[in-house]
């Protein structure tokens, strides 16, 4: 619905992290649901909203670049148009206020529960894993250690390792389809922010980049070896240690010479 009269706002906190999910941009949406009023709020106001909303740092850069952003020039909709919007845009925020509130009260449910399980820290000891992001883990691959006989079990439910197919003189390797879709997903968010968290990670990672890898084939390289540390991180019940999990990529005796 924004994109079809209120552009600004999609320009204004479609980038940052929760997009029109964040408290302040749902607070700023409420005091100017239409372009015309959201233009016409003033730098005291922004920056009123910013605090009410919890935010502590860059309020006045914050409000400036708001500033900037909803008085920018955009085509409009014809006045009544735009108005008539405006009054669908404030009832449609009091449905998305009530699911934020349930996502973040569910949020707490799983925090709260997550940590008294048994798994919680050795999950948690994993570069890349928050509270949520772990129970996801968690919850698909479930917590009986006899599920899968190996970390190739694992990795092959979770789709990280490729098929192999030979006959003859052909031979064939390719992605796997049949998996689970769910810790699929969870895997490459968390192969993600390991990049952030991770040296070995990092390291690991423009490895692969470097010797041909797409940006998806070594990030798929990235969790794979993840999902085998994960395993045996549960299975011999000891934390994840950088050091051990991330040796350096052996070398070709060409780069060594050089």
């Amino acid at each position: 619905m924004l994109r079809e009269y209120c552009p600004t706002a999609l320009d204004a906190f479609l980038a940052k992290q929760g997009g029109l999910a964040r408290e302040e941009a749902r607070i700023i949406l409420a005091k100017a649901p239409t372009p015309a009023e959201g233009s016409q709020l003033s730098l005291s106001r922004l920056r009123s909203a910013l605090k009410r909303a919890g935010r502590v740092r860059s309020v006045d850069e914050e409000a400036d670049r708001l500033r900037g952003v909803l008085r920018a020039e955009y085509a409009h909709q014809p006045a009544a148009v735009e108005n008539a919007f405006g009054k669908q845009l404030l009832a449609l925020l009091k449905q998305f206020e009530a699911a934020c509130q349930a996502s973040e009260d569910l949020a707490e449910a799983v925090d709260a529960s997550f940590r008294e399980h048994p798994d919680a820290a050795i999950l948690l000891s994993f570069p890349g894993l928050g509270v949520q992001l772990a129970a996801r883990v968690l919850a698909e691959t479930g917590d009986d250690r006899n599920r899968f006989a190996d970390a190739r079990g694992l990795k092959a439910y979770a789709g990280s390792a490729p098929i192999t197919r030979a006959s003859g003189k052909k031979h064939y390797v390719g992605r796997r389809m049949v998996k689970n879709n769910r810790l699929h997903h969870a895997d490459y968010l968390w192969a993600f922010s390991s990049l952030r968290s991770s040296p070995g990670a990092q390291t690991r990672y423009r490895h692969r980049r470097a010797v041909g890898d797409w940006h998806a084939q070594a990030q798929q390289h990235l969790f794979n070896r993840l999902l085998g540390q994960l395993s045996h991180c549960l299975q011999k019940r000891t934390l994840f240690e950088e050091e051990r999990a991330f040796n350096p990529p052996a070398m070709s005796p060409a780069a060594a010479a050089a």
